[in-house]
């Protein structure tokens, strides 16, 4: 098979931790139906402790050495990711720009955005009962997305990828827990079921790092994953795995 052009490493890196992820967390604790925070969700930041996970990511970048670093940056330009990505980068003391693409961004959640799992059973009963229904891969919220909708863009992302970093061997990609799920999906050719199991098995921590790599020589479209949400330089009191939006069911 023909050489492709593209990259032949992904590197996945979920957001730190976002004051977003801290109010849905406190939201689940206390029963509470709606999330405490008034900001969009593109405006979320980083909290104190994602701005340290963000650091801890860029030495374990700097101790990989020039070999291993990333040569070209994408985020999604959602404060909380694109600040892990500016953050890492410069810690790292990487030159390298952070580029910006809306298709990276987080799940739109629709008419459910700003509810806990509790609130959507209480306010929307019938849209629990339609997500049991249809399962977490294709339910779409009204207004908002499915896994299968955010599916669509990455696929167009990984598209203009392989021709905008032709020569490129490492690629680092800030995004969102669902996103990069939805990554491996598309990468490693998994089923819905395969994808909703490895969720199950390991959630994505915030700062972590999923790698996905290819020979040169394989299927344009086969990736192997050889780190799955690592987060080994964080400390243990640094590491936090919370959920990024509502999950009924």
């Amino acid at each position: 098979m023909a050489n492709h052009p593209g990259p032949t490493e992904l590197l996945l890196v979920r957001h730190g931790q976002s004051t977003g992820n801290v109010a849905s967390a406190a939201a689940d604790r206390e029963g509470a139906e709606r999330i405490d925070i008034d900001l969009r969700d593109a405006d979320v930041p980083l909290s104190d402790t994602g701005e340290d996970q963000a650091r801890s990511l860029g030495r374990w970048f700097a101790e990989q050495g020039p070999s291993a670093a990333p040569q070209r940056v994408w985020s999604s330009p959602f404060l909380r990711a694109r600040e892990t990505a500016r953050i890492a980068v410069e810690t790292a003391g990487l030159d390298v720009p952070v580029r910006l693409d809306e298709r990276l961004r987080d799940r739109d959640l629709g008419i459910l955005d700003l509810y806990s799992a509790t609130g959507v059973k209480a306010h929307f009963p019938e849209e629990a009962e339609r997500r049991a229904w249809h399962g977490k891969f294709y339910y779409r919220p009204p207004g908002g997305e499915s896994w299968a909708d955010v599916a669509l863009r990455v696929r167009a992302f990984l598209g203009d990828l392989e021709r905008s970093a032709a020569g490129t061997d490492r690629v680092l990609v800030a995004a969102h827990d669902a996103v990069i799920m939805v990554f491996r999906y598309v990468c490693e050719g998994m089923t819905e079921q395969e994808v909703l199991a490895a969720a199950r098995e390991r959630s994505v921590s915030n700062a972590s790092v999923t790698r996905l790599r290819r020979s040169p020589d394989d299927d344009p479209w086969t990736w192997r994953a050889d780190l799955v949400s690592a987060d080994e330089h964080l400390t243990p009191a640094r590491r936090t795995d919370e959920a990024g939006s509502t999950d009924v069911g």
